[in-house]
This record gives structure tokens, sequence and C-alpha cells, in this order.
């Protein structure tokens, strides 16, 4: 299956360690049934993930039966583009990897969004 970034080209891999993405491949990349959007490649704070589990979803503790490691300050995440937008709003939003965020993460947020907190630029 091929993706594309917010670029335009070529859909980058985020992470395979721990290994992110809908289909735990490494991408950003979605389909129908990726309900979550996680479309954008970030590089996780403390902040953020205080901030996600003060929302109700812990992505500290591992949950082996999802296939998900937890994660820690520093991990590359494919993120739920409407949560990160949120996180943006409250001013805690992790730094993001462009060329690794899929397109369709802008039906969501905007590229000024993303550049604003873009790690590669």
């Amino acid at each position: 299956m091929s993706a594309t970034n917010v670029y335009g080209n070529p859909l980058e891999c985020c992470c395979r360690s721990p290994v992110t993405g809908f289909f735990r491949d490494g991408f950003c990349r979605t389909d129908e049934q990726n309900q979550g959007q996680h479309l954008v490649c970030a590089i996780i704070t403390r902040q953020f993930l205080e901030f996600s589990r003060n929302r109700g979803n812990d992505l500290m503790t591992p949950r082996p039966e999802l296939r998900f490691p937890g994660l820690k300050p520093g991990d590359r995440w494919c993120l739920n583009a409407l949560r990160w937008r949120e996180a943006f709003d409250a001013g805690v939003a992790p730094p993001v990897l462009l060329a690794s965020t899929h397109q369709r993460a802008l039906n969501y947020v905007t590229m000024d969004m993303l550049r604003e907190l873009a790690f590669e630029e």
C-alpha cells in the first residue's frame, strides 16, 4: 500500500523501535478501519504523555495484548491527528516528523501547525 506524506512525497517510516502505526509496520498510514486516524509522526514528550493520560489515554503503560509497548519521552509514535491538535491547542503538542506524517493529517490540522513544531526543519 503506497501512502503520501504532507509534502506529497512517499511516506517515510516513523519508527520501528518501538514499532508504530495502525498496521504496526512503522508507518503512519491508515485505512477505513483506523477510527483513531493515527497519522501524525511525533517525538513523544513527557508533557504530551501527561496531557494524554489526563484525557483518559494512558500511553505510558504497556498493553501487550494490543502490541503496545508503552511510550517514554523520545520515542517516535504515530499519534491520532485530533489528539495532536488538542495538545497543540493546549500548548503541549510534541514535535513532528513531516516526511513521516500522512497527508490525511491535513484533514485535521493545518500545515502551518505542523511546521510550527516540525523537528526536521
